[in-house]
């Protein structure tokens, strides 16, 4: 089975999302670079470097999902020194916190000075823990915005707060979904477009505001993920016996249930 089972955003693919996110970053820019043409615009991928707390840590940005083998615990045996002194007991533990990239897509207008004229973020877990990484990518949302540049924000992950410019409290409920965007663009003042995308449904595409008075680019959210998960081999890599990280509640639970089990019985 080299595609998901689910039609639209597959719950399960939130577990492995440091892989998905690179692979989304990667085809996106490929897709955007294909319909930028000669347009003199580019598209690019930056990084930026995220630093990993312990988990119980208050300030956790990026609470991984990890897989641990559970070894038998063996009982320290005493450690004797040359001088026939025996060691006290010992545990060892990193002092380094973990850190790794994180990429996002800038689209860079090459006939003006290399001017960055569109970001566009697929969102991560630390941005959506609070902590000093959320205050930062918050910070980053204001900070383009003075500098009249668009942001484009796909926000794919159940977990966390909302940090899509659009605010929950600004949407009506029956737009709240697991899923959503949100596009800013530099000419339109305080106004933000936002994308509902429903977790029983297909992805639709998002615009990609470039200068003003310009046709958009368009990515085709399902297209990436359906390529996201047959290059990664999800298929092989996901358990779909036991419940999505994090779980699906209610009806939502019932669902995925019910099209995992249709699509193993075919």
């Amino acid at each position: 089975m080299n595609k998901s089972p689910f039609p639209g955003m597959d719950p399960y693919l939130e577990q492995a999302w440091r892989d998905v996110h690179q692979r989304l970053c990667v085809y996106a820019c490929d897709d955007l670079t294909a319909q930028l043409g000669a347009t003199g615009l580019i598209a690019r991928i930056d990084e930026r470097l995220v630093v990993e707390l312990p988990a119980n840590d208050e300030r956790s940005i990026y609470p991984d999902i990890r897989i641990v083998e559970r070894r038998q615990v063996i009982p320290p045996q005493p450690t004797m020194t040359t001088a026939g002194v025996a060691l006290a007991d010992r545990v060892t533990v990193d002092l380094a916190d973990e850190a790794f990239e994180e990429g996002f897509i800038q689209i860079i207008d090459t006939r003006n000075g290399a001017k960055v004229i569109t970001v566009i973020e697929f969102l991560s877990l630390t941005n959506k823990t609070p902590g000093e990484s959320r205050k930062q990518y918050q910070l980053k949302q204001k900070e383009l915005g003075n500098a009249g540049i668009s942001l484009v924000e796909i926000d794919l992950l159940r977990a966390g707060t909302p940090t899509v410019q659009a605010p929950p409290w600004k949407i009506a409920p029956k737009n709240r979904t697991p899923y959503c965007a949100a596009v800013r663009r530099s000419w339109a003042g305080l106004q933000c477009d936002y994308f509902p995308l429903p977790l029983r449904q297909r992805l639709g595409g998002i615009p990609v505001p470039l200068r003003p008075g310009e046709p958009e680019a368009v990515l085709d959210l399902q297209s990436l993920i359906d390529r996201v998960y047959q290059n990664g081999a999800y298929a092989i890599d996901l358990d779909y016996s036991r419940p999505p990280v994090p779980p699906l509640e209610g009806e939502d639970a019932k669902w995925a249930e019910q099209v995992v089990s249709d699509s193993q019985a075919r």
